[in-house]
């Protein structure tokens, strides 16, 4: 079976367990490398968390590393020693859930390599009895994806300790300690090592989901549940080709917008106005053109007639049948409203259209989404797919659509398989982040029209990317919608 570029698979932990062992074959040099490569990645990823937890500084940085026996406590104590390499202020406490003496080989020399770099000063085993105060981070390396239940007592009193103290971030290695338990570790971020683990997906435990790619070289590798990476927008950090025209990138119809929801439809023409498209025709009310075209003037905006409620008006089909002739793909729903007879409208596009579409927001109806015959990407949220869902009588979602169901994980289903986006975050759980998605995917899908699956996921990611950047920069609560447009750019260059 064929899969998406840039998508790796998602396996239960005993799949893991399977392939890591097939994979690094009892060879312990082998497993150190990966090892250390997991803990470089981890530290490098928990330093760019910690700038959303704290902000750019870091006064006088804390951390607590949990340790079990094993490979997870042997990463978590390299993530350490990689924080320390970034910024040599850290003081970093290390409890040993089973003892000191009782770490494997490859955790002893983690441990080593850690207290080597810090020595005394900044580095110490702490006791169970000395764990108290304000910590900057408490990352749990105890057990990870080898975790049975029930939970042991030691590792029990342990977490107990780390609820009974402050810290900014608590972050967990590949699967929270005691994630079955309502006394186990809560994580801010859990940070899936070389495999993204199954029970994640739906587990709150876990809090925001971090894929690090240790080039297992497993993008073949049969799931159809699968992660989607940054790689799939590879074919956007290359250079264009020289001898290139506007027409050669697409040219995008967007139907939406009206008097009383202005701003979705002119998210989405900006966000499409940045996905490298090369035309965007963008169908609004005839009042709200002028405005739109004024602040964005690089789409062409048609202004159509409207309804006395300012809404697109039924005879605007003529007009819009006309002026999009040339387009490649179409988002229809961005601000539309529900009047029947901008309903009506849109069921005659989506019966007519030759091109592949985008619906979102209030083009996702039941009753339309499965009119006409051109591949369509549906960009539900929750509510959405569940009311369509409802309506449908075979109980399934719209045969041959690529859906993508946004939540805290975006899911993209398409024939049988799910690939999920877990970039992005709580940053975008505002008004607006869908419309902009929507935009994202359908400059993406005029470019590539035979690829709505392609489109999609490179619309995820990248939305996701930006988001991140985001949160990073100015932090979750006090953004607008629109500053992830300002990042478009930078997630394109992030590594």
């Amino acid at each position: 079976m064929s899969y998406l570029s840039g998508s790796h698979p998602i396996l239960s932990c005993a799949e893991a367990a399977q392939f890591e062992r097939a994979w690094l074959k009892g060879d312990e040099a082998r497993e150190w490398v990966a090892m250390s490569q997991a803990g470089s990645a981890l530290g490098r990823r928990l330093s760019r968390d910690l700038a959303i937890a704290c902000g750019a500084r870091l006064e006088a940085p804390r951390a607590l590393v949990l340790v079990g026996k094993g490979h997870n406590g042997g990463d978590a104590m390299l993530a350490a020693a990689e924080l320390l390499r970034i910024n040599p202020a850290w003081r970093i406490e290390v409890g040993f859930v089973y003892g000191q003496n009782r770490l494997r080989p490859l955790a002893a020399t983690a441990w080593r390599t850690l207290f080597t770099l810090g020595g005394t000063a900044q580095v110490t085993a702490v006791q169970l009895a000395h764990v108290q105060g304000d910590y900057t981070v408490i990352l749990d390396g105890v057990f990870g994806f080898q975790y049975r239940p029930p939970l042991p007592e030691a590792a029990d009193r342990w977490i107990q300790a780390t609820r009974r103290v402050g810290a900014k971030l608590k972050a967990a290695v590949d699967l929270p300690t005691g994630w079955d338990a309502p006394s186990g570790f809560e994580a801010d971020v859990t940070y899936a090592t070389g495999i993204l683990k199954s029970p994640l997906l739906d587990l709150p435990a876990a809090g925001r989901l971090r894929y690090l790619d240790l080039d297992f070289s497993m993008g073949d590798h049969e799931s159809t549940q699968r992660v989607l990476t940054l790689a799939v927008l590879d074919p956007l950090r290359k250079l264009r080709p020289f001898r290139s025209d506007k027409r050669n990138y697409g040219h995008l119809a967007v139907v939406g917008g009206s008097r009383s929801y202005p701003g979705a439809v002119a998210m989405s023409v900006a966000a499409a106005l940045q996905s490298g498209v090369g035309l965007v025709t963008a169908f609004v009310p005839e009042s709200l053109a002028p405005a739109l075209a004024a602040q964005w003037p690089e789409a062409m905006w048609v202004g159509c007639p409207e309804t006395p409620d300012g809404n697109i008006a039924m005879e605007s089909g003529v007009l819009i049948r006309t002026k999009q002739t040339r387009a490649t793909a179409m988002v229809i729903g961005p601000g539309l409203g529900r009047e029947p007879e901008t309903m009506a409208l849109v069921g005659d596009l989506l019966r007519e259209s030759l091109v592949p579409l985008v619906l979102d927001a209030d083009a996702l109806q039941p009753e339309l989404v499965e009119l006409g015959r051109a591949p369509r990407v549906l960009t539900p949220h929750q509510g959405e797919f569940d009311r369509i869902m409802a309506e449908q009588s075979e109980g399934s979602w719209p045969v041959g659509a690529v859906t993508v169901l946004k939540g805290p994980i975006t899911r993209i289903h398409d024939s049988g398989t799910t690939y999920h986006g877990i970039d992005g975050g709580p940053v975008l759980a505002r008004g607006g982040s869908g419309d902009i998605l929507a935009g994202l995917i359908g400059g993406r899908l005029a470019a590539v029209p035979t690829e709505p699956l392609l489109a999609a996921a490179q619309g995820v990611v990248w939305h996701g990317i930006a988001a991140d950047r985001v949160a990073r920069n100015y932090g979750e609560f006090a953004v607008r919608t629109t500053a992830v447009l300002d990042e478009l750019n930078g997630a394109l260059r992030d590594e």
